[in-house]
């Protein structure tokens, strides 16, 4: 009985395979790899990681924007005005209550209040006279528009008026860090002394 000896196989003997071993254990370094780890770190989580940062960006834009002008004392402005004009306009069982002068200053003023407030939010270059402006006019609303809008518009445009003529733009912090570092002086040159020759001794 002639048997090839490669034809047979024992149970014991285990399957080796070194080289597709080696190749595998090589891959999966390559995979395990520092870079592979960065890669899947920085990954994005989702999907909406651009709009989240769109929108993020969006926002802070937004605030800089907004803190770059005397914006609340603006809209506090407007809303004085606004205050001044519904009180002309006020009705009780049918009847109209006005309180001072009638006339057109009761709708003049009041929309000069509210334009003083809209250009100190988009013009802040001039707020100082705007917020002047909106003073003098919440003041003299007390005797035109019925009591400065029942004291209320009159509280509202006065407080504004204030708050935008008194405002100041906000530096950013990296300006009042390099205001703050002195300034480099340049280095002097240094010169050096002449140096005298030494006395030569007489020769006899």
């Amino acid at each position: 009985m002639d048997a090839h000896p490669d034809a047979l196989v024992s149970p014991f003997d285990a399957p080796t395979d070194p080289p597709t071993r080696g190749r595998r254990r090589r891959d999966l370094a390559i995979v395990d790899g520092p870079a592979s780890r960065a890669a899947v770190t920085d990954a994005p989580d989702s999907p909406d990681a651009p709009a989240d940062d769109v929108r993020a960006g969006s926002s802070g834009a937004f605030a800089t924007w907004f803190r770059s002008r005397p914006a609340i004392g603006g809209l506090i402005t407007i809303v004085g005005g606004l205050a001044m004009f519904f009180s002309s306009q006020l009705q009780l069982g049918g009847m109209t209550v006005h309180v001072g002068i009638e006339g057109a200053q009761a709708m003049i003023l009041p929309a000069v209040l509210v334009v003083c407030g809209a250009l100190a939010i988009f013009s802040p270059a001039q707020h100082v006279f705007y917020g002047i402006v909106a003073l003098i006019i919440s003041v003299y609303s007390l005797v035109g528009v019925n009591l400065g809008g029942f004291f209320v518009g009159f509280l509202l445009g006065s407080i504004g008026g204030v708050v935008v003529a008194s405002w100041r733009r906000r530096e950013p912090a990296a300006e009042l860090v390099e205001a703050a570092e002195p300034a480099e002086l340049p280095a002097e040159a240094s010169v050096e002394a002449p140096v005298a020759p030494a006395p030569v001794a007489d020769r006899a």
